[in-house]
């Protein structure tokens, strides 16, 4: 996705990020799970697709971020559902790192 085609938005600090650790963070109405893994930062929607349950309140294992309502798992690079209950994919957002402050791409608004 083109650059100027997104509206980026501060959401936390690189140098303040644990590997593996989920951070919950908001863009407007959108709530965000943010997580440094071995190879990068990651983000996706922090809401489970199959029951209202925050992810970043969840297990992170390698890629994958387990809910902590029913166990769902979601991997953190694509987004996809890789564990029943939920079978819906939840959103990822680009992420871009400057001078260590972590920003998340939306698409703008037309």
């Amino acid at each position: 996705m083109a650059d100027d085609t997104l509206e980026w938005h501060a959401v936390t600090k690189a140098s303040e990020l644990e590997e593996q650790e989920p951070e919950h963070a908001r863009i407007g109405d959108t709530l965000i799970c943010v997580v440094r893994l071995e190879d990068g930062i990651f983000a996706i929607n922090d809401v489970c697709s199959h029951e209202f349950a925050q992810l970043s309140e969840g297990f992170v294992d390698g890629e994958e971020i387990e809910c902590p309502l029913h166990q769902a798992t979601f991997n953190l690079k694509t987004g996809e559902a890789t564990a029943p209950p939920a079978d819906d994919p939840v959103e990822t957002y680009p992420v871009k790192i400057e001078d260590d402050q972590v920003y998340v791409g939306f698409k703008k608004q037309a």
